[in-house]
Order: C-alpha cells, then structure tokens, then sequence
C-alpha cells in the first residue's frame, strides 16, 4: 500500500504534538470504559468519546474520514473492527471493541481497547487477553528491533504460545500516523520475508493486532464500513500509537506513556522531550 521512502519522520516537537492527542484518545477511552454497561447503545458509547474530544478543544479523526459518519469505531463481538456505532444495544457477556483517534494542532492519536462484560465466556476472556499481550508484545519489539517486521515476529510469537488457536487478521494491519491518521508504513501483525523498513527516530507508528477465535477470514457488511469474521467467531482488538525516540520507545496514547503494558516485557518508556 505506501511506498517506504515517503515515511513521515518525526521531530521532537512533533512527537510532543502527537502526545496532546495521544492523551485526548486516552481520555476518551477511560471515559468509553466507564460508560460501557448492559443496556447502553454503540451511540451512547460515541457520544461519550465526542464530549471528551470536544471539551478537549480536539477533532475527531474518524468523522467524515472518507465519509466515516461516527466518532469511535465499535465493534462488537463477531465485528473485527469499523463498527459504526448506532441503536445496537451493548449486553452481559459481549466482546466490545472500540477504537478511536483524535487530531490535536494538526496530529494524530490513535488507539482501541476490547472490553468483555460480565457474565463472559473464558474462552472471549482469553482471546482479549493474547490480543493485548500480542499488541504489547509488538511494541517491546520496537525498542530493540532492527526492523518494522518485528511486530509481526511478534505477534505471531504470542499466538503461538497461547494454549489455543487463533486467527490472526491479515487484511487490516497498523500503520504510521502523525500529519494524517494513516500513513506509510504498512505495520504487518504477521511474519513475513520481506523484514519492512529500518526501524530510526522519528517514526511514529500505530500497532493493532486483531485476532479472532475461528477463522481469520472477513468479510464487510452492507454498510461499507463493518468487518466481521466470516465464520461468526468473536474478535478482539488492540492498538495504541508509539514513537521511537534518540533512547527508547515512547507509546503516546497510553496516559502513563507505555510503564505498565511494558513492564513485563523487561520494556521502560522513554519520553521524547522537545
């Protein structure tokens, strides 16, 4: 999809941006988990995000991108990710996954948790759980990698290792971010020959596995916007956004900048001062 020599190499400053933002999504996350309970509506769910964002003095990435007509994704269940959010009514037991970005002074932040509520099958528990350990993985890789191909090494080590067999989504994949929510480079959530471009300061890079309990196999619904597994297993989603600095990795959409997720990896942040 891009081209390696148009990747978008970030300054200081610029990664100081991109944490106003980082911090914007984190917010509007804890607000979204607090809200998310049974009898609450997707949209409910969105106009939570929409508040924080806006009292925030931020914009919201995802609306009218590419006429995108919502705040947050929110995927639930059976959905991958690209949930537009609407009357469905969030219940005991569902996988709820919710992804959201924000653009503060022209950057952007990027990030989506899985939640499962009360009342839960282990089995979506434990799917969760390895897709945010996979995510965490990935980004521990990024501090002592050579290149982006890391991440997908990775990945694929985590669901190796799990007591279970899950599909990992190929077709929708992490990206660099910064001046725009998507750019180059492709983040692949799978091992492959070619190892992607040489990891350096300055990039910044969205990392989102999605796994699934079945299949790995999609397909998009009639909305044009909703990926689901097509054999109807349940998914789960992470992300957060993470920029490499002079001395370490630095996750931006994580309001203690990556010391937990990083913590069992042996991985402290470093944060990027201007």
């Amino acid at each position: 999809m891009f081209g390696r020599e148009r990747i978008e190499y970030k300054t200081a400053a610029q990664v100081a941006g991109m944490r106003r933002a980082g911090l914007v999504v984190a917010a509007a996350h804890a607000a979204v988990r607090d809200a998310v309970q049974p009898g609450v509506t997707t949209a409910d769910l969105d106009a939570v995000a929409a508040k924080v964002i806006s009292d925030a003095g931020a914009t919201p990435s995802f609306l009218g991108y590419h006429g995108y007509p919502a705040v947050l994704c929110v995927s639930v269940n059976d959905e991958i990710v690209h949930g537009i959010p609407g009357p469905r009514v969030i219940r005991r037991g569902d996988v709820v996954s919710v992804d959201c970005g924000a653009i503060v002074d022209g950057w952007h932040g990027d990030a989506a948790f899985t939640m499962v509520l009360d009342d839960a099958d282990p089995a979506d528990v434990a799917l969760s759980a390895t897709t945010e350990r996979a995510m965490w993985a990935a980004v521990a890789a990024l501090a002592s990698g050579d290149r982006l191909g890391v991440v997908g090494d990775a990945v694929e080590q985590v669901v190796e290792d799990a007591d279970v067999e899950y599909g990992i989504v190929q077709e929708y994949v992490g990206h660099g971010i910064g001046t725009a929510m998507h750019q180059p480079p492709e983040v692949l959530n799978y091992r492959t020959r070619d190892r992607g471009p040489r990891l350096r300061e300055g990039l910044c890079v969205a990392i989102e596995p999605m796994l699934t309990r079945g299949a790995r196999t999609t397909r998009v619904l009639d909305d044009d916007w909703t990926v689901v597994t097509e054999d109807g297993q349940r998914a789960a989603h992470w992300e957060h956004t993470v920029a490499i600095g002079p001395e370490g990795i630095w996750v931006t959409t994580a309001a203690d900048g990556g010391v937990a997720g990083l913590a069992p990896f042996g991985v402290t942040p470093v944060e990027w001062v201007a």
